[in-house]
């Protein structure tokens, strides 16, 4: 086998738990021409040992057995911290006997005589569930271990920040967060908020961009009874709204040169004069300033106020963009595919790893936001269990990228460098190959695309070994 070629993942196990000698013989041989590693014991007892011995993907189990029954079993199958899936075969089969097995646990219930095109259909289907469940716990886990007050991340970026984050909780000071826009930066202010002193305290954010300056002021300050036009009754500012806790000002860069200089005072003397007041009051409130603008650069163009910027860069923190978190974008999909399925009662569990690849070829110039926003289409539009490239947006799905489109004079995937011209068997060897590999090994969907069955798959692969 040449080095070309990628190792097929281990086979799934199945155990078949059947007294009838010659229908176990059967099922085994059917097992195992589908691709999965098939024993068969006769009775409950000895299934359970074998089930304690090694760990199972599926059990196939005639409901009637010597001793314990199918359902005994089943029962004892559920305790398993990875339990397999589990289908019940029966000659006497009733709907009352199927309700009450698929209440238990069992994944499907079929009856004999065995439809063995019917059985196959079944245990790629629990298979795929068990599967798909087991990666879905496994990414729940991983988004436990990777949760940060809301943020996910276990890329060295992200930690980094992260061990910033609860340092700088422990000071006084501004905090200016930087970084592109969607990167969540106000998640990093709230995340300051809460590693604080100040967490029990309000968390109040507005953004300045999205505020007429004319009422910016008023917004922060507050104003007094008649302080102008429709100002009928005196109203409190966030700066006080936010007292003992922190104010999040975001995209501090639009606020206006005038407004600055007001800011710049509140946070010298620790006091506010409210619109059309002429009390001041007091303020206890740190101040976390959120900008996806280089305000360094905004200062040298006149368009920022020196003193406001070194004010409020007492700390700094920088979020760093998503194409620098490679390794989170997977643990950022999986939290995002369980966020909008359960929102949009969609039975969506996980991804496919060609369209995973397609997401992380793409370089979100939105960050995480545009992330958000691509998976919640994708869960949109995807009645299946997993998202394909399908489901993607156009812009994902259909789309090669200058980086990764093949050079005009590259050999094709089955042919090397400067290599004679292959046989036809060498050819189709190294098509299947690189097939696999784009599927990552599933022999089921090459086939589909082959447009052969898996069966005579098999047979060329087996027929391509033994050369």
């Amino acid at each position: 086998m040449s080095s070309a070629q990628t190792t097929a993942a281990a086979p799934q196990r199945a155990l078949v738990v059947e007294d009838d000698a010659a229908l176990r013989t059967l099922l085994v041989e059917e097992l195992e021409d589908a691709g999965y590693a098939a024993e068969a014991v006769p009775d409950a007892e000895q299934a359970w040992q074998r089930l304690q011995a090694r760990e199972q993907d599926l059990v196939i189990s005639d409901l009637r057995l010597p001793g314990a029954d199918a359902m005994t079993l089943l029962g004892q199958v559920r305790q398993l911290p990875a339990a397999p899936g589990f289908i019940i075969i029966t000659a006497f089969g009733t709907v009352p006997q199927a309700v009450e097995a698929l209440r238990e646990g069992a994944d499907d219930f079929l009856t004999k005589p065995v439809d063995l095109e019917h059985l196959l259909m079944s245990v790629r289907r629990v298979s795929e569930t068990r599967r798909l469940r087991l990666e879905l716990a496994r990414y729940r886990a991983l988004l436990g271990e990777a949760d940060f007050h809301g943020m996910v991340g276990r890329s060295a970026p992200m930690q980094r920040l992260y061990g910033q984050i609860r340092q700088i909780a422990r000071a006084a000071g501004p905090v200016l967060i930087e970084g592109e826009s969607g990167t969540g930066k106000e998640l990093v202010a709230r995340a300051l908020h809460r590693e604080s002193e100040r967490a029990d305290g309000p968390f109040v954010a507005i953004n300045c961009a999205a505020i007429p300056a004319e009422l910016l002021e008023s917004e922060l300050f507050g104003h007094a009874a008649g302080a102008f036009s429709g100002a009928q009754k005196a109203r409190r500012g966030l700066f006080l709204e936010a007292s003992g806790g922190s104010l999040l000002l975001d995209e501090i860069g639009e606020m206006p040169l005038a407004m600055q200089a007001k800011l710049l005072r509140v946070l010298q003397e620790q006091t506010l004069r409210p619109v059309g007041s002429d009390r001041e009051e007091g303020v206890d409130v740190r101040i976390l300033a959120a900008t996806n603008s280089d305000l360094a650069s905004e200062v040298n163009e006149g368009g920022f106020r020196e003193d406001l910027y070194y004010r409020l860069n007492t700390f700094a923190l920088q979020v760093p963009p998503l194409r620098e978190r490679g390794e989170d974008l997977e643990l950022l999909t999986a939290r995002f595919i369980d966020q909008f399925s359960a929102r949009q009662d969609h039975s969506v569990q996980g991804i496919t790893q060609a369209a995973l690849r397609r997401l992380q070829a793409y370089s979100y110039p939105g960050n995480v936001r545009e992330l958000a926003n691509v998976i919640e289409w994708a869960v949109t539009f995807c009645h299946e269990s997993q998202i394909d490239l399908v489901h993607l947006p156009e812009r994902l799905s259909g789309a090669v990228t200058l980086e990764s489109a093949p050079a005009a004079d590259a050999p094709p995937p089955w042919r090397g460098e400067d290599e004679p011209l292959p046989t036809l068997a060498q050819v189709e060897r190294r098509y299947i190959d690189h097939v696999l590999e784009q599927v990552d090994g599933n022999k089921r969907q090459a086939a589909q695309i082959l447009g052969i069955g898996r069966r005579t798959l098999y047979r060329r692969l087996g027929e391509s070994d033994t050369d």
